[in-house]
This record gives C-alpha cells, sequence and structure tokens, in this order.
C-alpha cells in the first residue's frame, strides 16, 4: 500500500543520526491530529508540550481533539482518511479497526521507528504487560501502544457505612447499603458492566474471523449454571430498594451526587469516589453475588486502552513516534499522577505511588476473574437491551419462560451477521 510506505521514505529522508539522538532536518511544521477523552484533554497538552521539547530541532503543529475510547471505532470508521493520525481506543476495538485497514501495522516501520524515537518495537513490547502487548497483537502485527492496563470495573465503596467485610458479598452490600440509607450503583445497559455475572458462573463469548460474535447465555455454561439461573440473580438484585441501576455514561455523576455509598466502576472514577466517600473511601474486587443458593464471584471484562497509528495518516511516521511517546513510561506516570490510570509499562507499575493506589490495587486483585472480552459489533446494542429490562423489571424472576425467551432473543442480537 503506497501510504503504508510514507515513514520510511520520509524519515529516512527527513532524519540524521546524531550519537544518541536523531534529529530532524525537515522543514516546515509536522502536522498531526490527536483524538483523546474528554478528561484527558489537559493531560495531553502537557504531553504534546513534552514531545515537542523531546524534538526541539523539528516544528510540529498538533492538534489535539476529543473523542472517547469507547466511541472511538465508530467514529473512525465513518471516514478513516478524515480520522486524527493518532487516537486512543479501547481495545476491544482492535479487530474491527485492524479489518477496516485503519491501524497502521507497526511492525513495517520499525527501522525507521528505531531512528527515530531510539527504541524498537520490540523494545516497546518488552516493556509493558505480556497481556496488554498480546491484545495488541492481530496474527503477526502489532497493532497499537498499550497506556492503561486496569480498564476493568471493581467495587468502589465508603467504609464508614459499608464494612470491608460487607463488602465482599452483594447479599451484604446491599443490607449495609438499606441499613445507611444509601444506594449501591452499577450500570446495567451495558454489555462491558452487566457481562460480569455471566463471566462469574462460567459463560463466554468470542469474536469470529467475520466479525460476528459467539455467546452461550441462553445454555448452561460450563460451571453448570444456566443463563435462566443468573438471570434470576441479576432480576433479585436489580429488585432491591438499596440498588440503583444507573444508565451508561452516569456513574460519576451520581457518586458525586452523596445518594450512593458504593458503586460499580473502575479507575476513570477514582477521584469522583474519593471526593464523595472522603476518609470513607475504599475499594476491593467485585462481590460474589448468590447463585441457586451459592456465593458466586462475580467477573469482569478486562481491557486495555491503546494509542493507534492511522494508516492512512500523511505524516505517518511522526505520527508513530508521538503516539509511543504518548504511552511511553514517564507519560504513563504521568497519567497516573494525574488520572490515576493503571499503567501497562512495567517500570511505571512499580512505582510506589501506583502500588499504594486504592483503586489500581482493586483492579489488580479484580484481574484473576477478568475476561479480555473481544466481541463483534452487534454485541453492544443486545447486551444494553437485556440489562436494561432488568434495570426496569420488565422481565419476571419468576417466570421461567420469560426470562429463556429474553436470554434467547439477546443471543440471536448479538450472533447476527454482519450486514
Amino acid at each position: 500500500m503506497k501510504l503504508r510506505k510514507v515513514m520510511a521514505a520520509v524519515l529516512s529522508a527527513a532524519m540524521v543520526v546524531s550519537s544518541a539522538m536523531v534529529v530532524s532536518a525537515d522543514e516546515g511544521p509536522v502536522t498531526l491530529t490527536l483524538w483523546g477523552a474528554e478528561e484527558d484533554q489537559d493531560l495531553l497538552k502537557e504531553l504534546v508540550e513534552d514531545f515537542k521539547a523531546a524534538y526541539p530541532d523539528q516544528e510540529f503543529d498538533i492538534s489535539i481533539g476529543v473523542e472517547s475510547e469507547s466511541t472511538a471505532k465508530d467514529t473512525i470508521l465513518t471516514d478513516v482518511e478524515a480520522a486524527a493520525d493518532v487516537f486512543a481506543f479501547a481495545s476491544d476495538q482492535i479487530y474491527d479497526l485492524v479489518g477496516a485497514g485503519a491501524l497502521a501495522n507497526l511492525v513495517e516501520y520499525d527501522e525507521a521507528f528505531q531512528a527515530v524515537a531510539g527504541k524498537s518495537i520490540e523494545d516497546v513490547k518488552a516493556a509493558n504487560s505480556a497481556s496488554s502487548v498480546e491484545a495488541a497483537t492481530v496474527d503477526d502485527g502489532f497493532y497499537a501502544f498499550p497506556f492503561a492496563g486496569d480498564n476493568t470495573i471493581f467495587l468502589y465503596y465508603d467504609s464508614s457505612i459499608v464494612s470491608d467485610e460487607a463488602a465482599q458479598s452483594w447479599d451484604t452490600l446491599l443490607a449495609a447499603a438499606q441499613d445507611g440509607g444509601k444506594k449501591v450503583g452499577m450500570t446495567l445497559n451495558s454489555g462491558w458492566h452487566n457481562v460480569g455475572f455471566f463471566y462469574g458462573a462460567g459463560f463466554t463469548t468470542g469474536l469470529n474471523a467475520d466479525g460476528t460474535t459467539t455467546i452461550d447465555w441462553n445454555g448452561t455454561s460450563a460451571d453448570g449454571y444456566t443463563g435462566v439461573d443468573v438471570t434470576k440473580a441479576m432480576l433479585d438484585i436489580a429488585a432491591n430498594p438499596a440498588f440503583q441501576a444507573v444508565p451508561e455514561g452516569d456513574l460519576s455523576n451520581q457518586i458525586a451526587s452523596g445518594s450512593l455509598c458504593a458503586a460499580l466502576s473502575g479507575t476513570w472514577d477514582a477521584t469522583a469516589a474519593q471526593e464523595a466517600f472522603g476518609d470513607g473511601y475504599a475499594a476491593t474486587k467485585l462481590p460474589t453475588f448468590t447463585l441457586n443458593g451459592e456465593q458466586v464471584q462475580q467477573g469482569s471484562a478486562f481491557g486495555y486502552k491503546f494509542m493507534g497509528v492511522n494508516a492512512y495518516s500523511e505524516n505517518i511516521g511522526w505520527a508513530a513516534v508521538l503516539a509511543e511517546f504518548l504511552t511511553n513510561e514517564q507519560s504513563q506516570v504521568k497519567r497516573f499522577d494525574a488520572r490515576q490510570i493503571g499503567p501497562t509499562n512495567l517500570a511505571a507499575a512499580e512505582a510506589d505511588s501506583v502500588k499504594a493506589n486504592a483503586a489500581v490495587s482493586a483492579a489488580v486483585a479484580q484481574s484473576p476473574y477478568g475476561v479480555i472480552q473481544m466481541v463483534g459489533g452487534k454485541y453492544w446494542d443486545a447486551t444494553a437491551s437485556f440489562g436494561q429490562s432488568i434495570a426496569d423489571g420488565k422481565i419476571d424472576v419468576n417466570d421461567d419462560a420469560a426470562i429463556q425467551a429474553a436470554l434467547d432473543e439477546l443471543v440471536a442480537g448479538v450472533t447476527a451477521p454482519i450486514e
């Protein structure tokens, strides 16, 4: 592909090696567009200035736009050539982005990348956790730079209302919340959040080569539970007066409102939880839930956040160098300091401040029960609708046939062929 050869051609002509550093000889500014989450805008501005300072002999014109990691794929695939040169995205989107030819295979530009960045793609891989590297790898290609390694949900709670022991199960958690006149908040209308009950019970999801999803929630899991059993457990929790179903994207606001004493969320809500719970701020793995009279550990979807390089970037070489810089050890430490986002970089993860962080520690505690979630595009709407039905109490917990029908409808929607 013509555009995939740009990096080697441009950088070999534009760079000269000087002892340990490569200095650009390009005339005029290198223009790049960077997309990241709204919460990261101030941090990205700071990191871009750091990047410019690292390459003082090259002029840059770098514009920064807002695009959520969770919606990046949809926006980018609307018009790949018009998308940003560098963009953040959630790891579950990588197969769709690679399949559409939107992501540059970084391995193809390794020689030129080394000349500029002073490190190889293999060095980048070695610097990050093995699972994050695996998640960024498709076939033999390496398509993104990992930067966040705690993309899962766990439990925040106010220990002045919920004891550490009470936080360990849904039964005792909800009882403590009710006694304290508060609620436990969770998003049900999202296949990222509600999947944990099914993963905990041994159910699975998977991504097929054609982009469709496999899902077995309407059957029986390897652990011997049925999807009807799991749905009943979810309905019981949702019907509890101390439970509050929170729409996707609104957990931070609900935590800040003061109405909750606990919430199932991720590191992105650490600041909100700290401010709301004050001295009682605490975090731990997700609770167990009652399933057929047994306590079953709630699982979770586990993913990473990446910086990708647009395969159609006109400055693909510098885009790759920028993406790596935004995700290197120093940048991951700054991201942690600013937003308490757990690093994938192994050296950054060893910092005392990271280890002492309650939210990151909770994500680590949840990781043994996490599943790297790879699903197709049809998964999201169907699982969101199913979760909303549970939140709204539209399914009768005592009607097994109705529950089975809802599960069958869910699976049919998730597994539908790609148009």
